[in-house]
């Protein structure tokens, strides 16, 4: 089978090499699966790149994100069978409840093995059905930055109708966020440096696009548009945070999930505790927590948007593409 590897030395899209690996044989409790495709996150940008990412083994197969079918299982395995589509979990460790130090190192493309390959065997209680809905394509869309959304939207932020919900950006978490606001009925504000895509994200149901490079103060502005915001899918980092604060609502809910702007906060955490705002850290979510959004995603219709696609033969592409920042929703990579 290809497989695309990190090399010995990493630190930029120049250490991913494709090679050609024997065909996986899934042992005991596991599965075999033929991944159909891929989806990049900018996780995944900063593994390759060393962005506050240690070196990972040589050898190590990357991305978190894959779609397929069973081709084979292992002993004991009732779970999947051959012909069944699949998405991954992201941590195939993690099935249910809290995220407990136990799960590091299950953490697909980075603590072991990733999606990045033609056939990979994984751990048969991990993997989730692909509704009839979704093409290969648009499950592999799911796993980190659909869940991610939706754990801090959802489990996290408690979302109901009528709630405001301020999203940092175009990417793919961010999009989902809109998207998943929209389908339950919660008002959507979105920022970008790019007003091109603002439209876009007007088109998609945004009720305000602000530019955040000609409002630097964007915080206030959404605060006087809105009243505040109820919920925040914070992706910006330390950079973002401080304004982030300024637009919350009072008892506002912020999920931590990124670092576009760099890490090390810097802000006042009296900040936080004059609106009685929740801050919490969102780390992606459970396979339990993936089970019930997709069932909710093939209920309403909901589709991911992919804003290109790359054949595995031109993976470095698709990185080089995600780090150029011009894309808007998610980048993947197909197998066939």
């Amino acid at each position: 089978m290809r497989a695309w590897e990190l090399g010995d030395q990493q630190g930029s899209v120049d250490s991913l090499r494709m090679v050609e690996r024997p065909d996986p044989v899934p042992a005991a409790g596991e599965a075999l699966v033929r991944i159909r495709a891929s989806a990049l996150n900018y996780r995944d940008h900063m593994i390759l790149n060393l962005i506050d990412s240690a070196p990972k083994p040589e050898h190590r197969i990357p991305l978190s994100d894959g779609a397929g079918e069973v081709v084979a299982v292992g002993p004991g395995v009732d779970r999947v069978k051959p012909g069944d589509r699949v998405m991954m979990s992201f941590f195939t460790g993690w099935l249910d409840g809290p995220l407990q130090p136990a799960h590091f190192g299950t953490d697909l493309g980075g603590g072991c093995d990733g999606t990045l390959a033609e056939l990979a065997a994984f751990p048969a209680s991990s993997l989730v059905a692909i509704p009839d809905s979704l093409s290969d394509e648009e499950a592999a869309c799911l796993p980190c930055a659909g869940l991610t959304a939706w754990v801090s939207l959802v489990e996290f932020g408690q979302m109901k109708a009528g709630d405001t919900v301020l999203l940092l950006g175009t990417g793919g978490v961010s999009i989902f966020g809109l998207q998943l606001a929209r389908m339950m009925g919660a008002d959507a504000v979105i920022t970008s440096s790019s007003d091109d895509k603002l439209g876009r994200a007007t088109a998609l149901g945004a009720t305000h696009g602000i530019n955040y490079r000609d409002d630097p103060s964007w915080g206030i502005t959404v605060a006087a548009l809105t009243g505040g915001a109820d919920l925040i899918i914070e992706t910006g980092g330390a950079a973002a945070l401080a304004q982030s604060i300024e637009a919350a609502a009072f008892h506002a809910r912020i999920a931590l999930i990124g670092m576009l702007g760099g890490v090390g906060i810097e802000n006042d955490p009296l900040a936080l505790t004059w609106k009685n705002v929740h801050l919490k850290g969102v780390l992606v979510g459970s396979r339990r927590s993936l089970e019930e959004m997709t069932k909710a995603i093939g209920r309403n219709g909901l589709k991911p948007v992919i804003d290109r696609s790359f054949p595995l033969a031109e993976a470095p592409a698709a990185y080089r593409h995600l780090a150029s920042g011009a894309h808007f929703g998610k980048v993947v990579i197909t197998h066939d």
